[in-house]
């Protein structure tokens, strides 16, 4: 597929630069962004070359204000029910095939990242602000419920049920400052340093085995759903037997350390 609203760029063996590209447009997601990140996901699915992703948002403008409204708005009256539930299931399973995604994602925000865009923060693994990022559930603030685009599940999960409750039931914005104060940011640093922040600690992950992080990033997420200590206990028994015998059977030395 041509990219027209996004630029993807592997700058370096392992590290891949994933640009929302909009930038007149505060970055939002149109109907053909919608099908190019689709695609994008997809492929990173089968990518064994691929070990970490930077998300980022190009412009000075912000990362991502959330859904095209201007489009949206056009489109929208000519759907009927059938037609908008399927365009809403595709917007909300963006935020899905982040997850699947085997790579980390490691996000790259300033300005804001407002509805769709503060859920592809929550999707991202690891997250880089600068001073003047925010974050809004934006969707109540249009007349839709708070709870959209798996913001109700991943908010929670990132900041505590509390405070989610606070910022999708009023739509305010999360400032930079709270985003560190609550975990939900791992850096706040300058926007001059933003993109090397964010590349430093993708070369890091980079340096290690690849298939150790595609079985962390999978086991964190199983166990955010996990039943319990003993089932979290399962996942991280199967994947350290599963790469010790892989290093024992190929005789890998960068598969990594053991013992």
């Amino acid at each position: 597929m041509t990219h027209e609203t996004i630029e993807y760029d592997v700058i370096e063996p392992g590290i891949g630069v994933l640009a929302l590209n909009r930038p007149r447009r505060y970055n939002t997601v149109s109907y053909r962004m919608m099908e190019e990140l689709e695609a994008f996901w997809g492929d990173r699915r089968s990518d064994l070359e691929t070990h970490v992703i930077v998300l980022k948002g190009n412009g000075e403008k912000g990362f991502c204000a959330g859904l095209d409204m201007r489009e949206a708005i056009k489109m929208t009256p000519q759907m009927n029910t059938d037609q908008f539930y399927a365009f809403q299931v595709r917007l909300g399973r963006l935020t899905l095939a982040m997850r699947r995604a085997p790579q980390p994602i490691v996000c790259a925000v300033h300005g804001a990242a407002a509805g769709l865009g503060f859920s592809f923060a929550m999707a991202s693994d690891v997250r880089v602000i600068t001073p003047d990022a925010r974050f809004s559930a934006a969707y109540i603030n249009i007349g839709l419920g708070g709870a959209d685009m798996a913001c109700s599940y991943f908010l929670p999960r990132l900041i505590g049920a509390g405070r989610a409750y606070e910022f999708m039931l009023t739509g305010n914005f999360m400032t930079a400052e709270e985003a560190v104060q609550l975990g939900f940011a791992s850096r706040l640093v300058e926007k001059d340093r933003l993109l090397e922040t964010a590349l430093d600690l993708a070369r890091t992950m980079n340096s290690k085995n690849p298939m150790g992080l595609r079985l962390t990033k999978e086991a964190v997420n199983m166990n955010l759903d996990a039943g319990g200590l003993e089932q979290a206990l399962n996942m991280e028994d199967r994947n350290q037997a599963l790469l010790v015998a892989r290093a024992l059977l190929t005789k890998d030395e960068k598969s990594g350390r053991y013992f």
